[in-house]
């Protein structure tokens, strides 16, 4: 459960390196006191903790918010392997260990989820609420599934009009063009080989029955046009203390398409 009261002050988003015990080392955005509340957020599918840029200052200034680019995004390192949502939700349990966060409010966005979910399973313990956005019991479905063929064709340096469609296909609501430009340069950082396994390891996760019992809010948009209302409301219903909340005319990237909503979700169920 997290506990703040109101303030007046901004909070200021730092920028830092962590090194993990199995010698990745991972770039992040934080902010808030080193010691309190925490919510960790993780990104999708090629972004960074540039996903939550626009929500971060939004957050209050007492509450500890941590960011990762995970494993072969943004600023992080980019491994020959371990892309597997496994290896990359253990890469964020190494974090958190690392500095000092031993439990959190954990929030993923799409492939993030997915990344949450695994955590959640290995350690329910370290999660006090679990918050899915813009998710479904499984990635592979025909929209994420049909990305194969697209995908394995990528070759350096990763064609720009690719990433623009891919960018601009997750949102419904208009999103200010100075935020997705730089959302659109950042994916293009990503190399081939990478765009290409951590694809494979999402179409192979499978989350594993029981679902942990653990507060879980999943949160979306009802214009989502990688996972529907059927498969978000199907999450929902796996859960043994879940709850739904979808939001009008908001497609795949509701903290990109309607920041204050975001965050609005995210501190009503914290609390």
């Amino acid at each position: 459960m997290v506990h703040f009261v109101g303030t007046a002050l901004l909070p200021q988003t730092s920028y830092a390196d962590v090194n993990l015990a199995n010698g990745i080392r991972l770039h992040y955005a934080h902010q808030g006191p080193r010691f309190g509340p925490a919510i960790v957020m993780l990104h999708g599918y090629s972004d960074s903790s540039h996903s939550f840029s626009r929500v971060m200052p939004l957050f209050p200034s007492e509450l500890r918010v941590f960011a990762p680019d995970l494993r072969g995004h943004g600023h992080s390192d980019r491994p020959a392997s371990g892309y597997r949502v496994t290896e990359m939700a253990d890469d964020v349990l190494q974090a958190m260990d690392a500095l000092g966060i031993p439990t959190a409010v954990l929030v993923g966005h799409s492939m993030g989820s997915f990344i949450a979910q695994a955590i959640a399973e290995r350690a329910p313990g370290r999660v006090t609420s679990l918050v899915l956005l813009g998710s479904a019991p499984s990635c592979n479905n025909a929209i994420v599934s049909g990305m194969r063929a697209t995908v394995d064709a990528l070759v350096d340096p990763v064609d720009p009009d690719f990433v623009r469609e891919f960018q601009y296909s997750s949102v419904s609501l208009p999103v200010p063009g100075w935020f997705m430009e730089a959302a659109i340069a950042n994916s293009r950082r990503m190399p081939a080989r990478v765009w290409k396994r951590i694809l494979t390891g999402l179409l192979e996760f499978q989350p594993r029955p029981p679902r942990p019992r653990v507060r879980t809010l999943v949160l979306g948009g009802r214009e989502d046009a990688v996972f529907s209302v059927l498969e978000q409301t199907a999450l929902a219903r796996q859960f043994p203390d879940a709850r739904l909340q979808l939001i009008e005319d908001v497609g795949h990237a509701l903290h990109w398409e309607q920041p204050q909503t975001f965050v609005d979700a995210v501190l009503s169920f914290a609390r």
